[in-house]
């Protein structure tokens, strides 16, 4: 290996039953740089940085640490190499302190006994090194997502790694804390850390990175240097064509005499006084900065949390789910935020997620009809165009967006005319993003359905919304038609009940 590389994969190949995960491919990390792993989901991103960290063993192939060669890693000899891998879902202890998770695994002894305060003397030092302050006392419960993954960073410092590994690390946090967690990745290169960051976020590349690998379909593509590379060069490298246009043009379709959703003075769920409509054929965005009620509007639409007063009016009748099953029932459907917890069902298959809300209108005696369940399944695959080798296969195999595909599909076969997204593209490549939005687009054009989405991208929240309700602190405090909208107005609305508190003081 060259000195110049403190990481190379060499020819890694993955196989699965039936599916090939990484076709030979190479890597290669110098010391001090940002390497952006950059790709669509299912591209073999998250099952090559798996092979660095003894996750998964590589079918062939050889990772060379350092000029020793190894043809596959373990946990352990991972971290004896200096390798650690930040992931998505933190591997900490809420119950326990900032300090003990510091040490989960490895505390600090005096004899027998766990030496808490040089844990906490230790983890001020660590914490310090960072320059982020974090009181080593601290439950992990109480701190914020931001101060958890400092958290998660300090320990693989402090466990002397050189090679960071980082799985989407800005996707759950605030913008606030996102700029933290970038002073802290270029201060580690400064100091000699080698990093591989992944994201979908391609202004986060360009803004970190030096060079930038491209995986597709678990090939290699190209490594290019980021100063030197565009942004539509890199998407063609990653979905293997041109995306023209970020949002697909949709045609007029909205029905303007046909409400399907009216909120009147709508209280609950710490929203106030709500009022908005939803007609069919539309898709209204709900825009707004993190805690201003959108996904708790939401809540109390789909049922999952109640309404303290005001009127909900669903196709001319007034309603009052108690519940997500009699909100499903109506005709109303929620794609939450976070897919993984609330929305796919990952241990049962894409057969079964699809057909879940219908069993009990297909089934007879609790006896699920097979043929129908196939059928159904089969439909909404090919409507969606799911990728996968089989309706059989487990929804934690799919990738993001095929996963979110499956939701919608759900959705539709239980023949849902109002659609809440709470964050569609959330967490999905840009490839996926466009298919997720041509499928929107579909649902109000060709289906007649009408959508509720909220998202945080404000780019987005403009592209796919014919109209913007902006929510403040629990209030609606602007509406924007589609000739109005820009960004300096809804940022303007968003903050506008943070304005009238600071005026009043």
């Amino acid at each position: 290996m060259s000195a110049e590389y403190v990481l190379e994969l060499k020819n890694i190949r993955k196989e699965y039953p039936g599916v090939v995960a990484l076709k030979d491919v190479t890597l290669q990390l110098k010391k001090g740089e940002i390497l952006a792993l950059i790709g669509e989901n299912g591209a073999g991103k998250s099952t090559l940085i798996k092979c660095c960290s003894g996750a998964v063993i590589p079918t062939s192939g050889k990772i060379v640490v350092n000029g020793k060669e190894f043809s596959s890693m373990t946990p352990q000899l991972g971290a004896e190499q200096g390798i650690a891998i930040i992931y998505q879902e933190f591997n900490n202890v809420k119950e326990l302190s900032a300090a003990e998770n510091l040490f989960l695994g490895r505390p600090i002894k005096k004899g027998i006994i766990v030496d808490k305060k040089a844990m906490e003397i230790e983890a001020a030092k660590a914490f310090k090194q960072l320059r982020i302050d974090i009181d080593p006392k601290a439950l992990m419960k109480t701190l914020t997502v931001g101060y958890q993954q400092m958290v998660e960073i300090a320990k693989a410092i402090q466990q002397n790694a050189k090679i960071l590994i980082m799985d989407e690390p800005s996707a759950p946090l605030t913008s606030a804390e996102v700029e933290s967690m970038f002073r802290v990745v270029e201060r580690l290169r400064k100091e000699g850390i080698s990093i591989i960051y992944i994201s979908h976020r391609l202004e986060e590349i360009y803004r970190l990175s030096d060079r930038i690998l491209v995986l597709r379909d678990g090939e290699y593509i190209k490594t290019l240097i980021t100063k030197d590379s565009e942004v539509q060069e890199l998407i063609k490298l990653m979905v293997g064509r041109e995306l023209t246009e970020t949002y697909p043009p949709r045609g007029d379709c909205i029905e303007k005499d046909n409400v399907l959703l009216e909120l009147q003075d709508v209280s609950g769920n710490g929203d106030e006084n709500i009022n908005l409509k939803v007609r069919k054929g539309e898709i209204l965005g709900l825009g707004g900065l993190v805690g201003a009620g959108r996904t708790e509007l939401a809540e109390v639409i789909f049922g999952a949390a109640q309404k303290n007063s005001g009127k909900m009016i669903f196709k001319g009748q007034e309603i009052n789910p108690k519940s997500p099953a009699e909100a499903i029932d109506l005709g109303i459907a929620l794609v939450p935020e976070d897919r993984k917890r609330h929305g796919a069902m990952l241990g049962i298959s894409i057969k079964n997620n699809i057909n879940m809300p219908i069993y009990k209108r297909t089934a007879k005696l609790s006896v699920i009809n097979s043929k129908i369940e196939l059928d159904v399944a089969k439909k909404y695959q090919e409507n969606m165009a799911i990728k996968t080798p089989s309706l059989n296969q487990l929804m934690k195999n799919l990738s993001g967006g095929n996963q979110q595909k499956v939701i919608l599909g759900r959705w539709l076969a239980a023949n849902s005319e109002l659609i809440i997204f709470d964050e569609p593209t959330r967490g999905i490549d840009v490839g996926a993003k466009y298919e997720i939005y041509k499928l929107m687009n579909d649902l109000v054009e060709k289906e007649g359905k009408a959508i509720l989405m909220i998202s945080s991208e404000m780019e987005e929240l403009m592209g796919m919304s014919d109209r913007i309700v902006v929510l403040a602190e629990g209030k609606m405090t602007g509406e924007l038609q589609k000739d109005e909208f820009s960004q300096e107005t809804i940022m303007e609305f968003a903050s506008a009940a943070r304005k009238e508190e600071d005026e009043t003081v």
